[in-house]
């Protein structure tokens, strides 16, 4: 059975689940800032993504064998133990299982830790190769935000990129794999202004962007900034028409389209070898209006 976990730093509060270890609020000020969730639309909130982002192209292959490894991996539906907590900081740990290993054949921990101050959570998430060969993986975060999440409308919102960015993203094909080809989006130089057409194709994924920062920007101008840190890509999605926007943050992404490879082989998978421990640490803040 899951239990929430509380955390607070001045006027800044935040739950966990040990479901997922999945973040189920977040308040700053009083203010709500993940959307609350609604299974009737998406039924998650902020999952964790692991051991792999995205889809694989008819679940993963390792060693010449199948697994049924689906979208986003596991992760999202394991129970979590908390491991230590503080004020303002916890630490949750998922060790491999026998569901775990029926779909993923490797030996390893799983550590999801949460760090509150009253503006800002950082999320890192750490792998434990625990087995006597090197482990595949991926991370990512995928938290959705209240759209709007400032009280002053859905119009108006918008994501400025740290830099400049290109007006064009990968094309999603069936089954959300990546195509080998392009679809444009509205960028206007660092800026894209939200609608939902954008998203009438799914996310748009940003892979290796030159930006290290992006703003999601309300129409009173508070924002939400996600620093990706040690993150490399980032996405934006929500279903068209949903009072939300995911602000995700990536090592991984879906398999391109046609592929057939070894999961080692999936680009954007990391390799832990036995014993190693590999971390990547992002961060959400709130920045009120100006």
């Amino acid at each position: 059975m899951s239990s929430l976990v509380r955390l607070s730093a001045g006027d800044a509060s935040l739950a966990i689940s040990t479901q997922g270890a999945e973040a189920r609020e977040w308040r700053v000020g009083g203010r709500d800032l993940l959307w609350p969730g609604d299974p009737r639309i998406w039924g998650q909130i902020s999952p964790i993504l692991f051991p792999v982002v995205g889809w694989t192209r008819d679940g993963a292959r390792v060693a010449g064998r199948q697994y049924p490894l689906g979208l986003h991996g596991f992760a999202a539906g394991q129970s979590f133990a908390l491991e230590s907590q503080e004020a303002d900081k916890a630490r949750f740990i998922l060790a491999d299982n026998e569901r775990t290993r029926a779909i993923y054949p490797f030996a390893f921990r799983l550590f999801v830790e949460y760090a509150l101050s009253p503006t800002r959570l950082a999320i890192a998430l750490e792998i434990e190769n625990r087995g006597s060969g090197p482990a595949p993986y991926a991370f990512g975060l995928h938290p959705g935000f209240r759209w709007p999440f400032d009280g002053a409308g859905r119009d108006g919102c918008r994501v400025v990129f740290e830099k400049p960015e290109r007006g064009e993203v990968p094309a999603l094909a069936p089954g959300g794999l990546i195509a080998p080809r392009q679809r444009p989006i509205a960028m206007n130089g660092n800026v894209l202004e939200l609608n939902d057409e954008l998203f009438a194709k799914d996310a748009l994924c940003f892979l290796s962007p030159m930006s290290r920062s992006l703003r999601f920007v309300g129409a009173s101008g508070a924002a939400i900034e996600m620093a990706l840190g040690d993150f490399p890509h980032a996405a934006l999605w929500t279903r068209p028409g949903a009072p939300f926007l995911c602000l995700e943050a990536w090592t991984g992404y879906s398999d391109p389209e046609g592929f057939a490879g070894d999961l080692f082989e999936k680009p954007g998978m990391r390799v832990a070898q036995p014993g190693e421990t590999h971390r990547c640490v992002a961060a959400y803040s709130y920045l009120p209006p100006p």
